[in-house]
């Protein structure tokens, strides 16, 4: 695994020239799950109740905000609507390799985040017992390559500092999608609150409700889960600044130092079927720690070290983007970003890096066309999923194949990766090759 990546409010508002500026908050009841019924389409006819604005970004986190803030450089104003009470800082860390790394500089937000990580120097592979299979040093495979992991939630407020102060309004769940009888989509949300939109960005996650309405299929169970969390230690660490991987036989796991005080780590297990949630933090830990307790007690020693309340249990998901079955990225004036479009599993570390890189591309097609009408902006949708497509569909099937031979549990299969694969065949650079990216810096304008 190349990886090191994994109660909702309504919103009364209080309206003031149209702006979400007051809020007050009441817990609602929520419906029945239903998992095919998709999103209602109606027309609606105009209305003085109806907020209009020229592009709205459904969903907050990497994706939404990359976005938001891409545009918020080129002079366009975004609305980013978000379901939960505030930024969904919880979770743990992931990797940003080179091509993230260029996105966010051309953000003009990498160096910030720069300071406060460690770049990661390499990779060591061990089996389970402790025997070392193979090392190997980012810099000696590619001299241009640069890999740190980062807190989701430095990376989210970093990101949501760069816009102006009412660009998010959060307690703002999706309720229904349509069309405005002006041709533009219209949302409504949970709170009665509706919004006309000339361009709507799903940037909604894995079970993105704009997706589903587009067509969309949910994401597919792979057939393994992973226990995630985010070791702290006060006083400072004790680890070598690089990913340590560990393989065992239908089970794998990794740390790696994300900064002088935090070391991330993962566990990943098969599982014929997800599971039921678990949400006492105690029993994620103590589940986590039975799975490996015959493992280096490195291992153990940093799932110790870790808070209960930041270890998180996620099933993995993907969903492959077929030529000629897949819907199309966009319908009309709405297209889909990051997981809510190409949802993969973390075995490359590149979900997040591709969210990073679908924003920025969709961004410096979308924002020449907004005046030119919709036409144009049908253009640089299509153009978008053009220039992503023959990148994501690959690299998730690519990630899943990892995955898929990772979590193999045949003792002479896992044999043969143990002494002849990894020791003598793998070679990490061309393996690293999909993090390979170029882009433009984009200009600051004032909005």
């Amino acid at each position: 695994m190349v990886a090191i990546s994994s109660s909702l409010l309504s919103l009364h508002q209080e309206t003031t020239n149209a702006h979400l500026t007051h809020y007050s908050f009441s817990i609602p009841t929520k419906p029945p799950r239903n998992k095919t019924k998709p999103v209602s389409l109606t027309i609606v006819s105009s209305g003085s109740d109806i907020r209009k604005e020229e592009v709205v970004i459904v969903g907050a986190g990497i994706a939404g905000l990359s976005c938001a803030v891409s545009l918020h450089r080129l002079g366009v104003r975004s609305l980013v609507l978000e379901q939960a009470e505030s930024l969904r800082t919880g979770g743990t860390s992931l990797t940003l390799f080179k091509n993230g790394w260029k996105v966010l500089d051309a953000m003009g937000v990498g160096d910030e985040l720069r300071s406060q990580y460690l770049e990661v120097k390499g990779i060591v592979i061990k089996t389970k017992e402790g025997r070392e299979l193979r090392s190997f040093t980012f810099q000696d495979e590619d001299q241009t390559q640069e890999v740190r992991a980062v807190e989701r939630k430095t990376l989210l407020e970093t990101l949501a500092k760069q816009l102006p102060a009412d660009s998010i309004t959060f307690s703002s769940k999706l309720a229904k999608i349509g069309k405005h009888e002006d041709g533009e989509t219209l949302l409504e949300l949970v709170n009665g609150t509706r919004i006309s939109s000339k361009v709507v960005i799903g940037c909604d996650g894995i079970r993105s409700p704009v997706a589903k309405w587009m067509g969309y299929s949910e994401a597919k169970y792979v057939g393994y889960c992973a226990f995630r969390g985010l070791g702290d230690y006060p006083n400072g660490q004790p680890y070598e600044s690089r990913v340590n991987y560990i393989y065992g036989r239908g089970i794998r796991a990794a740390y790696v130092p994300v900064s002088t005080t935090k070391v991330y780590w993962f566990v990943c297990f098969n599982s014929p079927e997800p599971g039921p949630k678990i949400t006492e933090p105690s029993v994620l830990k103590r589940k986590a720690k039975e799975l490996i307790k015959k493992w280096p007690s490195e291992l153990q020693n940093i799932i110790d070290a870790t808070p209960d309340d930041t270890i998180i249990r996620t099933p993995l998901v993907d969903r492959w983007l077929w030529p000629g079955l897949s819907p199309p990225a966009s319908s009309g004036g709405t297209v889909l970003v990051g997981d809510a479009w190409h949802p993969m599993t973390p075995n490359l570390g590149q979900g997040a890096c591709c969210a990073l890189e679908d924003a920025i591309v969709l961004v410096q097609k979308l924002a020449p066309s907004l005046k030119a009408g919709p036409e144009a902006i049908e253009d640089a949708f299509k153009s978008y999923q053009n220039e992503r497509w023959p990148r994501i569909f690959p690299m998730t099937v690519r990630a899943n194949v990892t995955g898929a031979v990772l979590q193999l549990e045949n003792p002479l299969v896992c044999a043969i990766r143990d002494n002849l694969l990894v020791p003598k065949l793998i070679k990490l650079g061309p393996m690293l090759e999909h993090t390979n990216f170029e882009c433009k810096p984009l200009l600051q304008t004032k909005v």
